[in-house]
């Protein structure tokens, strides 16, 4: 049993990180300090803590912690745990989609240009993120436009030249037809187009311009030429004025009752070469300084293009820690400022007033949506919280449900949950429905403050007047009256067509809102139906195998991709079944003593 108090009496005053879990042994929070003993303590002290905090120390169960050396180890394993468990009461700051980079392998004689979401230690030089996948991908096809680079994927020899050098897109590697030096030259010029080192880059264009005119080489110097006004054009989209840093990233934040969002700038040699924004909810109690600090460590946790300076609004309190931490990383001094006056605290306000308009304009984008449902549902009030329901069966086995969630008008597929259908044997959809409704709404009955949440202002059913029906019987049977329910109807085509009510009548929406309601019916679908095939999956890999006692899953694959099947097991003999790592003689015997299902003899 664990004693808490006790266990506190046993902190050492030593740098080091603390895993706090609840009584399911779940990781809750992750964090650091320089004295484990004075910072656990202070979660259980009677003083004033945020709501948010106040909720992680009702939940904690038991702790955990790990002594380090100093607080930069203590920094790069908090980032490391919170990254690999995503605890719920972390600032989780990054999205878990993947932002795509332009990958230049610097390993290879010929180097390539190509977009990634994968950032691999193989020698490759890295730009980006790029939250815009479009912006990634127009700035690649202009390097391919204006430079006579490689296209293909790999480099290998061919028989002859494909079109690409036909076309005067590329110098033919592949063909020995440019040595490695002359190549390399172009793979500068991109690197410092995008570093943002337009100006060096122009300047050297001009002289090697003026050269070939002078050679009368006019196609090279025209070319040249179409070139440098090609990068004008690019940096002229990039410039900032006023900045006088070579190398910042510049982050703003804003708020609103729903979510925040953070606003990068990336400036290169005096030059914007680029921008992203994150949205995250929940955070609202939280201060400014705090977000910025989560955002710092994990958006650099794996970022390859970790910048001089990183300039925010407000001093956070690890900046010491982190500044150490990201200079060794880079391999030069990282320095994180809060500008307090002049052209780099405007800067960092114009980073502010982007994350404001940026939010903003998202919350408008809602704010409409939810306000159209609100009308063309004809409800008393903005129907904040929407859940959808989903059955999915085969002729009547491993039947299951699943339900999402839409928030102010965003799908969050981290409240979607999945039920197992335990009162309804065989194909009976509306009563499955009626059984994971009850379900559901007995959650939030009974304990509101619980995984669940509140109960729903509306509940779309993926279906007919069968499926609304059926909702309202199991809303009547919880006494939850109030809830309004509404159908989500396919066409032939298994398409969504259109929210029907529960008089059969088709509601007329918005093509924006039928596209939205079309991916909350395909998402609350996916959900049931891969819990479906996860479940009866799983029944379909058990087999008799499974009844021997030493013969474990990993055995069990090793017998079924040895044999291919277990009437082919049932076929061999001992020897033939000692050839599969870890079956012992001892084993294979007890495969066919034991399971009764070999009749092979040694």
């Amino acid at each position: 049993m664990f004693n808490i108090e006790e266990e506190l009496k046993k902190l050492p005053n030593r740098p080091g990180v603390y895993v706090m879990r609840d009584k399911e042994d779940n990781i809750i929070y992750v964090g650091k300090a320089i004295s484990l003993k004075n910072r656990v303590r202070q979660y259980f002290r009677k003083t004033d803590k945020t709501a948010r905090i106040e909720k992680m120390v009702s939940l904690i169960d038991h702790f955990e912690y790990i002594v380090v050396d100093n607080e930069a180890e203590a920094l790069i394993l908090e980032c490391n745990l919170i990254k690999k468990n995503r605890p719920k009461f972390n600032v989780l700051l990054k999205d878990d989609k993947t932002y795509p980079y332009i990958k230049i392998d610097l390993a290879s004689d010929y180097p390539g240009v190509f977009i990634t979401r994968r950032i691999v230690n193989d020698g490759s030089k890295y730009f980006g993120p790029y939250a815009n996948p479009g912006a990634a991908k127009e700035m690649v096809n202009f390097i391919k436009e204006k430079y006579k680079i490689r296209q293909c994927k790999t480099l290998k020899e061919r028989p002859r030249a494909c079109l690409n050098y036909h076309i005067n897109k590329c110098l033919a590697p592949c063909m020995g037809y440019v040595t490695k030096e002359e190549y390399r030259k172009q793979i500068d010029e991109i690197i410092d187009l995008l570093e943002g080192k337009t100006d060096k880059l122009t300047k050297e264009l001009e002289k090697q311009m003026e050269e070939a005119s002078n050679k009368l080489d006019f196609e090279k110097a025209a070319y040249i030429r179409d070139k440098i006004q090609a990068i004008e054009r690019v940096s002229a989209k990039q410039k900032v004025s006023n900045i006088s840093e070579n190398n910042i990233d510049v982050i703003g934040i804003a708020k609103s009752e729903l979510e925040i969002c953070i606003e990068i700038f990336f400036v290169r040699g005096s030059k914007m070469i680029g921008r992203e924004h994150y949205f995250y909810a929940d955070l609202k109690d939280m201060e400014d300084k705090e977000i910025l600090e989560g955002f710092i460590k994990q958006y650099y946790l794996d970022n390859p293009n970790i910048p001089n300076k990183i300039m925010i609004k407000n001093e956070i309190e690890d900046k010491e820690a982190i500044e150490k931490w990201l200079s060794t990383i880079l391999g030069k001094k990282v320095e994180i400022k809060a500008p307090k006056k002049g052209e780099k605290l405007r800067f960092v306000e114009m980073a502010e007033n982007n994350a404001k308009v940026t939010l903003e304009n998202k919350e408008k984008d809602k704010s409409e949506i939810m306000m159209e449902l609100k009308e063309v549902l004809k409800l008393d009030k903005l129907p904040r919280k929407i859940e959808t329901y989903d059955i999915s069966n085969l002729s009547g086995e491993y039947t299951v449900a699943g339900m999402c969630v839409m928030q102010d008008g965003v799908i969050k597929k981290n409240l979607s949950r999945r039920f197992k259908i335990k009162t309804v044997w065989g194909q009976d959809d509306p009563r499955c429905m009626e059984e994971v409704i009850i379900r559901r709404l007995k959650h939030s009955i009974e304990n509101p403050k619980g995984g669940f949440g509140e109960l729903p202002d509306v509940i779309f059913a993926d279906g007919g007047i069968t499926q609304i029906r059926a909702v309202q019987n199991a809303i009547k049977k919880v006494n939850c009256n109030n809830i309004p329910v509404f159908g989500m109807v396919k066409n032939d085509k298994h398409q969504t067509r259109a929210l029907m009510d529960d008089q059969r009548n088709e509601l007329k929406i918005s093509q924006n809102l039928m596209n939205i309601i079309t991916n909350f019916q395909d998402t609350v679908h996916d959900t049931a139906i891969t819990y479906h095939r996860k479940l009866r999956d799983k029944q379909i890999t058990k087999s008799e195998l499974d009844e021997i006692k030493g013969i474990g899953e990993a055995k069990k694959k090793a017998l079924l991709k040895h044999f291919g099947s277990v009437e082919k097991i049932k076929q061999a003999n001992i020897e033939e079944l000692m050839e599969v790592k870890g079956i012992s003689k001892e084993l294979a015997e007890k495969i066919l003593a034991d399971g009764q299902i070999g009749t092979g003899t040694t």
